[in-house]
């Protein structure tokens, strides 16, 4: 069956970027000048994704916001002849068709998923993460998405991670079965290092059967006290076998601080527009002879300190 739908968990509170998720969702952090979801977004679509569920909470209406129509500002845009910006604005309202279901409280990643249940209606379907940005020719829902094609069962998207941040992720030990795949033997959210079965990790993308729904359903609070989809995995692989794909692409984490600001400065460096007023500017600062890094508590040229 041909995958149509995906479901954008955007519920989290974004507690590592405070004080500015305090009213912002971290899924509209700009990346020059799109937000972070437009690019998850386009990633769905690229892939023959059609139909898209956002999961969202409490202070998240800017995301509805911004896929929706603006009249005013296309009025504004329309009045002053301003027809590529107008362009523009009309193109995001109507990328794909968006419904929106609302967490009640942020109870995990799997409490998320499972709410987009009654749209899914039984079929399979993606999972993207909205602050992981992964660029590459191919989407990599697309190729999870083929993965599925081939094998009738549920992928992840995988790739190494540090071993300081093993911690953070879903670790998966697993079998490998021909290049990039992997058999998923066992999955752990969150493991200590030293307890890790390995230094894999899964990050932001999905393709699930509908059977995820009854395991996720069956899942009790774990890690953190949330319902986590690692432990729905971890059951679904007990009654069908899930693949686990390295993923060919370059991933950014936007809801760190570090991958957010390498986001930015990479695309800004591709951008045709800025791109090398941007690689001289950093040619400049980071040259050994430059008084122009600027202290941020201050405000004040290092120089004059």
């Amino acid at each position: 069956m041909k995958i149509t739908k995906a479901v954008i968990p955007s519920a989290g509170l974004g507690t590592r970027f405070l004080p500015v998720t305090k009213s912002m969702p971290k899924e509209m952090l700009p990346i020059i000048d799109k937000p972070v979801i437009h690019y998850v977004v386009e990633e769905a679509i690229e892939s023959g994704i059609d139909d898209i569920i956002f999961v969202t909470g409490r202070n998240k209406r800017s995301i509805e916001d911004y896929f929706d129509e603006s009249p005013e500002l296309e009025m504004h845009l329309k009045d002053r002849h301003k027809d590529d910006l107008l362009k523009m604005v009309q193109d995001i309202s109507s990328m794909v068709d968006i419904h929106y279901i609302r967490q009640k409280e942020p109870r995990g990643l799997g409490d998320a998923i499972l709410t987009a249940r009654k749209h899914i209606s039984g079929d399979p379907f993606a999972v993207l993460l909205g602050d992981d940005i992964i660029v590459n020719g191919k989407p990599c829902t697309q190729q999870l998405i083929e993965i599925h094609e081939k094998y009738g069962r549920s992928a992840i998207a995988v790739e190494d991670v540090p071993q300081d941040k093993v911690s953070s992720y879903g670790i998966i030990k697993g079998t490998p079965l021909d290049g990039s795949l992997y058999s998923i033997e066992d999955i752990v959210e969150k493991p200590e290092p030293a307890d890790a079965p390995s230094n894999i990790g899964a990050i932001g993308r999905y393709v699930f059967t509908p059977e995820i729904f009854d395991c996720i359903e069956k899942t009790t609070a774990g890690v953190g006290g949330e319902v986590q989809l690692t432990d729905g995995i971890r059951m679904l692989n007990d009654i069908q076998n899930v693949y686990a794909y390295r993923f060919t692409g370059r991933r950014y984490d936007t809801g760190d601080k570090l991958g957010y600001v390498k986001a930015i400065i990479d695309f800004a460096m591709r951008n045709e527009g800025m791109g090398e007023q941007v690689r001289k500017y950093l040619e400049e600062v980071l040259s050994p002879e430059s008084t122009e890094i600027r202290s941020p508590r201050s405000g004040k040229c290092s120089c004059d300190e």
